[in-house]
């Protein structure tokens, strides 16, 4: 499952970061590695942005860039 489909409060691990070039360098920058455990805490009214807890701070991003990332549900977070 992708990270777009993961629904608010539940938790999950990364297992892989897609995208080409500078967008998968920009997610990786930013924290969004493999076997990093993710929480989508909010959903703008509108659908876009997610709002993301993982590695102890509060991450936002598109809907566009979390369907490069790849999880796996039902983990602790």
């Amino acid at each position: 499952m992708t990270l777009n489909e993961l629904p608010v409060g539940k938790a999950a691990v990364i297992t892989k970061v897609g995208g080409a070039g500078a967008l998968r360098c920009r997610l990786l920058d930013m924290g969004l590695i493999p076997k990093t455990k993710i929480v989508i805490t909010k959903v703008a009214p509108m659908g876009d942005p997610i709002e993301l807890r993982l590695r102890g701070y509060t991450l936002t991003i598109r809907i566009e860039d979390a369907k490069n990332i790849e999880v796996k549900e039902g983990e602790s977070a």
